[in-house]
């Protein structure tokens, strides 16, 4: 009897860690059925915990991101808050408490802050900063769903570098898809009733600073991970990272664009629920960050990019919806455009990867 049970753990094991073998020779004819069928039970309860993950990880993430970005809408709009600089600097403060809570009890693994891994990430950072600022600008003037259509040439400038600067060639179907969200972004623009020229520059900004970052992210990160202790640099040191440098520079920043004398004087900060607001907002954006990754790591990168596309529509409909946006047929019309062609360049994207 203990001779058999020896033999069942390890057929046990492989099993609940996803083995798709349901038999072993070293098992007895006697036993061997009822051996199978649990390992066929055990089997199908792991992927069912997958499948549950992958869902629950995916409706999270998209939870998440639409929130995030209809909170910041509602403290800027709403509250007509004009401190988008603090905004920032106190989203960043509420993610760097949580995440060095996470790392010092252990929940977490973040790599050390260096000196050498701060200079060689400072450039990034920087741009990283100006990407969140410029991002929250924009929201300010401009409704969610023209917000998430002209994000779409973010796309655009991204496939234009990677050419460039990595000689990456794409496929056909890719710069069709970026063809009709160029369309789609421009047509958005002439038909917007609420258009703001300013908002519009620094969306405009903001997309160019989002593929910088992205295109320079790819270039510093092997550089990173030489000069990071453990020779590696997981995601959630990332955030840390980018969250701690971003404080100083968000400081100095506070002070240049004289956001100091509006915080002294606006009645906002003295309302507790506008505090709590501001703290869900910071909650939500390193959510964002949480979920993403357990997402990803869930599916894939080609599901984790369809599902960022589709969320968008959803996004858009509240964003129209919760803050009263004028509208019109031709304005909607080339929001769920460019929208479906955020779709198309997912598929093509994921196309191209195969």
């Amino acid at each position: 009897m203990y001779t058999r049970i020896m033999k069942f753990q390890p057929m046990m094991k492989r099993s609940l860690s996803g083995m798709k073998s349901f038999c072993s020779d070293d098992v007895d004819l006697e036993d061997g059925k009822l051996a199978k069928d649990r390992e066929r039970t055990a089997h199908l309860h792991v992927l069912g915990k997958v499948h549950n993950q992958a869902l629950l990880s995916g409706i999270a993430y998209c939870i998440s991101s639409c929130s995030m970005i209809l909170v910041n809408k509602f403290v800027l709009s709403s509250y007509d808050f004009s401190g988008g600089i603090f905004l920032m600097v106190y989203q960043n403060l509420v993610s760097v408490i949580i995440v060095s809570f996470l790392s010092f009890s252990g929940i977490i693994l973040t790599e050390p802050l260096t000196w050498r891994l701060i200079k060689v990430w400072l450039p990034v950072n920087v741009i990283f900063v100006g990407m969140l600022i410029t991002s929250i600008f924009s929201l300010k003037y401009i409704n969610v769903a023209m917000v998430t259509i002209l994000k779409n040439v973010t796309n655009v400038i991204t496939a234009v570098g990677e050419m460039y600067l990595f000689n990456k060639h794409h496929d056909n179907k890719v710069w069709v898809a970026l063809f009709f969200m160029i369309i789609s972004a421009i047509s958005g623009g002439i038909t917007d009733l609420t258009f703001h020229a300013v908002g519009y520059s620094w969306q405009f900004l903001n997309c160019l600073l989002t593929a910088s970052y992205s295109l320079t992210l790819r270039r510093i990160m092997d550089t990173a991970k030489q000069v990071s202790k453990s020779g590696n640099l997981n995601e959630f040191s990332m955030v840390l990272l980018n969250n701690v440098l971003s404080l100083p520079l968000g400081l100095v920043l506070l002070v240049a664009f004289n956001e100091v004398d509006y915080l002294s004087k606006t009645p906002l900060l003295r309302m507790p629920v506008f505090w709590l607001v501001l703290t869900a907002s910071g909650l939500l954006g390193l959510a964002i960050s949480f979920t993403s990754m357990w997402f990803l790591h869930q599916t894939g990168a080609t599901t984790y990019s369809l599902v960022g596309s589709l969320n968008k529509i959803p996004l858009s409909i509240a964003g129209i919806l919760l803050f009263n946006v004028p509208t019109t047929p031709e304005n909607f019309s080339s929001i769920l455009f460019g929208l479906l062609a955020g779709v198309f360049f997912a598929k093509a994207k994921m196309m191209e990867r195969t």
